[in-house]
């Protein structure tokens, strides 16, 4: 249905007794529309929410939906829109929960950013990192009471005439992913795929960290007027938020400053125990960096591209004749830990997003495969996900993302075989190898093999010139920052050190969820300045592939 038509249906309708009588539509999508809507109560108008009628068929999701909305209107921050009342009504003869919110006169940041890139190519530094911290103290807010939002983006984050921002739709999507409704027995994700984070994209149970992923997105988005995954399918996108690293936003915007790069990419992390470690740290980071640089206007590079995860279509979909994708590397993308919680009490395990305003349609992942936990690991064994094709190509641009119910099937073929791949091969000398010492030798070479043994992946390689022509310092020109080498694969460091010339110690940790040859952590830290004449001692924690003996 039009807009318009939209709105000459529901014009004169009203909801709670009279009370909220709606007008103009602001929105709609495939979970809900939202009305500018008259109280006659209070004599304001306000904003209602309504779920669209099958949502409501069941009265066990109404009752979750109920409870959530009463949750989040104990939300009162500048950067939340206030949730008023909730409740449902007949609507065409169906019961139709609705929830009433603040009225924000203003537009989305999409609008806002959607004119800066057709004015200069995407936003300015310093202002899309003031917008990011306004929403992190929105987030900051709503983590201390333990909801998870789920579904950050730009479409859910409003700014009003005077500039303020205002943060949309807490809380909605924990209804939608309780359980309790026949839509949620499949395991499905409501939301926009290009804004997940690699765990909801697993299907994993999330916490305060996945929104700071979110925002790592939309910050990326907002430099550079792209984002960072993209592709034709949700699936593909998907497969990219898990397996593929981001291009640095420098690339694409040459006026953005080190740091920039630096705080998006901690954002992006795969792991979030590598992640800041709470919205309020990440807030903290947005406004010091905004304050270390002059602003500059956006400096677009002709030609840059970001990454596409169209490669899952290898995986999925084997060529004509080839029963199986072709052997490579299987990446585990982290092993899940529960995050600290700087507020005292534990948040609750929250699943996957919610939907925009005005609201996108989501798409479906299939539930959480079972694992047997190794001996001494009482977490759960990492998913898997095969990167048959490492794509850096830029693909097409799926704006309008979609529901495709054979991504359940597509995806549970390949956790199957991922599986059975893994269980075979995954600890035997024909894996690809870490290193074991300076001289990058082979996993043979290195070490003994104990049960639970991985690999490390071989192809996560960094480029000697990161090390022979490093990163000037921002502060001081006569230094140079320390490349980051966490996660690379060991051989291709000692290259890098040894071109420029630096001395180094490596200490071998038991480790086998990143796999043999894995650089766990580094000192000096990545980022940090220093003399290239007069370097400090280098030293690495490497992986050896066998599993933690404590």
């Amino acid at each position: 249905m039009s807009q318009d038509g939209a709105q000459g249906q529901n014009a004169g309708r009203s909801l709670a007794g009279g009370r909220y009588q709606l007008r103009d539509l602001l929105g709609q999508g495939g979970m809900a529309a939202v009305h500018l809507a008259y109280d006659s109560v209070l004599d304001r108008q306000v904003a209602v929410k309504t779920l669209h009628t099958e949502l409501g068929r069941e009265q066990a999701f109404r009752e979750r939906f109920r409870r959530e909305a009463q949750a989040v209107a104990k939300l009162t921050h500048t950067n939340i829109v206030s949730v008023f009342d909730t409740g449902e009504d007949e609507v065409d003869g169906m019961t139709t929960p609705y929830i009433v919110m603040e009225y924000v006169e203003g537009r989305p940041l999409s609008s806002v950013f959607d004119e800066d890139v057709r004015q200069f190519g995407a936003m300015s530094a310093d202002k899309a990192l003031k917008i990011t911290a306004d929403v992190l103290a929105a987030l900051e807010i709503s983590h201390e009471m333990g909801l998870v939002h789920r579904d950050i983006k730009p479409g859910n984050v409003m700014m009003n005439k005077r500039g303020v921002v205002k943060v949309m739709d807490f809380g909605i999507a924990r209804a939608m992913q309780s359980g309790v409704t026949s839509m949620t027995q499949t395991g499905m994700v409501v939301g926009t795929p290009q804004y997940l984070s690699p765990e909801q994209a697993l299907g994993r149970a999330v916490d305060a960290r996945s929104d700071l992923y979110s925002v790592g997105i939309m910050l990326f988005q907002l430099v550079t007027g792209r984002l960072p995954f993209d592709a034709d399918s949700p699936l593909a996108i998907a497969y990219a938020h898990v397996q593929e690293e981001p291009v640095a936003a420098s690339s694409i915007n040459s006026a953005l400053p080190p740091a920039v790069d630096a705080l998006i990419a901690r954002a992006l992390k795969k792991n979030p125990n590598e992640r800041f470690p709470s919205s309020e740290s990440m807030r903290d980071e947005c406004l010091r960096v905004a304050a270390s640089f002059q602003a500059a206007p956006p400096s677009i590079v002709p030609g840059s591209q970001t990454q596409s995860g169209q490669g899952v279509g290898a995986s999925v979909f084997p060529p004509v004749g080839q029963t199986s994708p072709p052997a490579g590397p299987v990446q585990a993308p982290y092993r899940q830990t529960p995050a600290p919680n700087p507020y005292g009490t534990p948040p609750p395990s929250m699943p996957s997003p919610a939907y925009g305003y005005p609201q996108q349609q989501g798409f479906q992942t299939p539930p959480p495969a079972s694992y047997s936990p190794q001996p001494g690991h009482p977490t759960p064994a990492p998913y898997t996900m095969s990167p048959q094709t490492r794509p850096t190509s830029g693909g097409g641009r799926g704006n309008r993302p979609m529901i495709i119910g054979s991504i359940i099937v597509s995806v549970v073929a390949v956790g199957g075989l991922i599986a059975a791949l893994t269980l075979k091969g995954g600890g035997t000398e024909d894996d690809g190898g870490g290193s074991g010492g300076s001289g990058g030798t082979t996993a043979s070479e290195s070490a003994t093999k104990a049960a639970g043994y991985r690999a490390g992946d071989s192809t996560n390689t960094v480029e000697t010139t990161e090390c022979t022509e490093p990163r000037e310092s921002y502060l001081d020109p006569d230094k140079v920052t320390m490349p980051d080498m966490t996660f690379k694969y060991w051989p291709s460091v000692v290259e890098c050190l040894k071109a420029a010339g630096w001395d180094v110690e490596k200490v071998d940790v038991d480790e086998n969820t990143w796999g043999e040859g894995t650089v766990m952590r580094q000192s000096p830290e990545k980022g940090t300045d220093f003399d290239p004449d007069d370097p400090p001692e280098m030293k690495f924690t490497v992986s050896t592939g066998n599993p933690d003996s404590d």
